[in-house]
């Protein structure tokens, strides 16, 4: 299998599919395309590898999958012993309902607090719907962490979690405490574990050498 993978300092969406494609363990080669480029640049590099000239795309055999989401629900079902989801129903269906309100929502977030894992902590002057989209990140990982019993948002480590680790770059980078958006404690240490696994402390080491 191939990862295609944006500058991964910035590259969010590559961030969520190449920490599940570590998690099933299987061997995959990586090809890292610079983002911020040139104008037109950057998707002429891209669209050799992927129909929709942006990253990532997984490539297996003769299929590519091109979508973040996507890519790990193939792969979650490619390995199942991997449990990329919740063996639970429910579980796994709040993993799921949590993952796409990432992939779909906390635009202002977005927009106003990218990944930027090679800039100092700072405290960010953050606007109101910045501020209404932590408040409602916060109360999801509380009420999922309250449901499962940790360690991670539906119990073991998964794709959910996947989704949230460059939220937490985020809240670390633009100096967030939780505590100031209703988190009891659960929150701000489920983020600290994120940043603490293995396969993040390597890309965000790869990053910080200018990957």
């Amino acid at each position: 299998m191939e990862l295609v993978i944006g500058t991964k300092r910035w590259s969010t969406w590559s961030l969520r599919p190449w920490l599940a494609l570590k998690k099933t363990g299987a061997p995959f080669t990586e090809t890292l395309i610079g983002l911020r480029q040139e104008h037109n640049q950057t998707e002429a590099e891209i669209l050799p590898h992927s129909p929709s000239g942006l990253v990532p795309a997984l490539k297996d055999g003769d299929l590519v999958v091109w979508d973040s989401l996507a890519i790990c629900e193939y792969l979650a079902e490619r390995f199942p012993q991997a449990g990329l989801w919740p063996a639970d129903p429910t579980l796994r269906a709040l993993a799921r309902a949590a993952a796409s309100e990432m992939h779909s929502g906390f635009q202002s977030l977005r927009g106003e607090c990218p990944m930027a894992l090679d800039a100092a902590p700072h405290v960010a002057n953050l606007t109101e719907a910045t501020q209404k989209n932590i408040h409602r990140i916060a109360a999801l990982w509380s009420e999922l962490l309250a449901r499962s019993g940790g360690p991670f948002l539906c119990g073991e480590w998964g794709i959910v979690d996947a989704f949230y680790t460059p939220v937490a770059t985020r809240l670390r980078t633009y100096g967030v405490h939780l505590s100031d958006y209703g988190d009891d404690g659960r929150c701000g240490a489920y983020m600290s574990r994120l940043l603490a696994t293995p396969d993040f402390r390597e890309w965000e080491a790869a990053a910080k050498a200018g990957e």
